[in-house]
């Protein structure tokens, strides 16, 4: 089997790919122009050079016809002259090629003059370091273009990516909760302002948060309207039950009543908790303690197991309505025992039932949805709900899962608290403690 290696995570920004993209394309470019002007600059110099040993060898000609004496240079057989070029003059035909006089690059030109070869040489250094020049040139040019055109592309880049990594940013809180987040994007101000794509994007995602915020305001009010509007006939139900003579129907009828008062407060709980305008009472509380009140005041049995006490500074009433709520769906939806463990500043409550469902665990309750179970329970999926909802107000964080052996586990990680003080035994530290009920 083939490992492949992994890049560095920064090569999947749009920083790197962009760098990576105008660079490559730079250097195309510049080697295409540079091949293209180094060919033709250097076929012109070399048609000049030959046209001028052409001119030179027919010069020396016609003076050696007339029997004039040769210039200095031009000789018969010549030992530097190339053999292919003195060849071509011996077959009678004249010709020009490149050579070496001395280290020095030449032009030569050779022609048939009394059965020899009469060639002229033309010195070609300084037009082949004309040519090196030139390409020197063309390679500091090409570096400095891709330099400056990277530089651009990066800065222009950049003000692409800040506009991306601000809608992010406010997409992350949105997810968050934030609903009041926005891009407000200075180009999607006016209809008549010129929009780009990301301007598009985050002008989509404002619509998309202010429409989602509307119907979330719309959906607590109606929670909270529909709880409030119940409770006064509610109680008067509730005291019509109570007049009811004994028997088994009244307990039904006052068990369902009973019932319909607790999902009604758990309705207006709910949307208090929505609209996040409660205030919390922070003092300082052993949480060893307050698990074991929390399981006294469920009336449910539970084991409470203290690995680790700590003293921290939280709302007592809100962080046992939260421990309430996880032992009670314990007992509920799952099997015995039901664990509670204390391990610094992170609660865990487990069962030995099914487990939670699966879009429980991805995903986090849902209110009003819920599974079958094994005992037949089945209720509203409002106790998870208010549970995480008090947990996010106390600054906790309330997660879900699955035991690999089996059996629901919630684990609540509260905010780092300073420990005020050693916890003695006199508050309840240990390994263990019985089952209360």
């Amino acid at each position: 089997m083939r490992l492949r290696g992994r890049l560095p995570a920064w090569t999947a920004t749009l920083y790197w790919k962009a760098a990576v993209f105008i660079t490559a394309m730079c250097c195309v470019v510049a080697v295409v122009l540079g091949t293209l002007v180094h060919v033709m600059v250097t076929r012109q110099t070399v048609h000049q050079a030959r046209t001028a040993a052409l001119s030179r060898l027919d010069t020396a000609t016609q003076a050696y016809i007339a029997g004039d004496p040769l210039r200095r240079g031009t000789a018969l057989n010549p030992p530097d002259l190339p053999d292919k070029l003195r060849d071509l003059a011996l077959r009678g035909e004249r010709g020009t090629m490149f050579g070496d006089v001395d280290g020095r690059r030449t032009m030569w030109a050779a022609g048939p003059a009394g059965g020899k070869a009469l060639a002229v040489p033309l010195d070609y250094t300084r037009s082949a370091e004309s040519i090196r020049g030139l390409d020197r040139a063309i390679i500091l040019s090409s570096a400095l273009a891709i330099g400056g055109t990277l530089l651009i592309g990066i800065f222009a880049v950049s003000r692409v990516t800040r506009r991306l990594h601000r809608t992010a940013a406010v997409a992350r809180r949105i997810s968050a909760g934030d609903l009041d987040a926005r891009v407000a994007d200075p180009r999607t101000a006016g209809p008549t302002n010129a929009q780009d794509e990301v301007a598009a994007v985050s002008a989509a995602l404002d619509a998309m948060a202010a429409s989602l915020q509307l119907r979330l305001q719309s959906e607590q009010r109606f929670t909270a309207d529909v709880a409030h509007e119940l409770r006064t006939p509610l109680a008067g139900l509730h005291a019509s039950a109570e007049l009811l003579p004994p028997g088994r129907p009244t307990e039904l009828v006052q068990d369902r009543v009973q019932a319909l008062r607790r999902l009604t407060e758990d309705l207006l709980e709910i949307s208090r908790l929505d609209s996040r305008t409660e205030k919390v009472e922070p003092d300082a509380h052993y949480l060893g303690l307050l698990a074991e009140r929390a399981v006294a005041a469920s009336g449910l049995s539970a084991e409470v197991r203290i690995v680790r006490d700590i003293c921290l500074i939280t709302d007592q009433r809100r962080l046992e309505r939260v421990l309430g709520n996880l032992i009670g769906n314990a007992h509920r939806h799952g099997r015995p025992p039901v664990v509670v463990t204390v391990d610094g500043p992170v609660v865990t409550v487990r069962d030995h039932g099914d487990g939670y469902p699966g879009y429980l665990v991805e995903h986090g309750p849902q209110r009003f949805r819920t599974e079958p179970t094994s005992n037949g329970n089945k209720g509203h999926g409002l106790g998870l709900t208010i549970a995480v909802g008090q947990a996010r107000t106390i600054g906790a964080e309330l997660r879900f899962a699955n035991a690999p052996d089996g059996g629901a586990v919630s684990t609540l990680t509260l905010p780092t608290p300073e420990e005020i003080a050693d916890p003695g035994d006199d508050v309840g530290a240990g390994t263990g403690a019985g089952p209360l009920t």
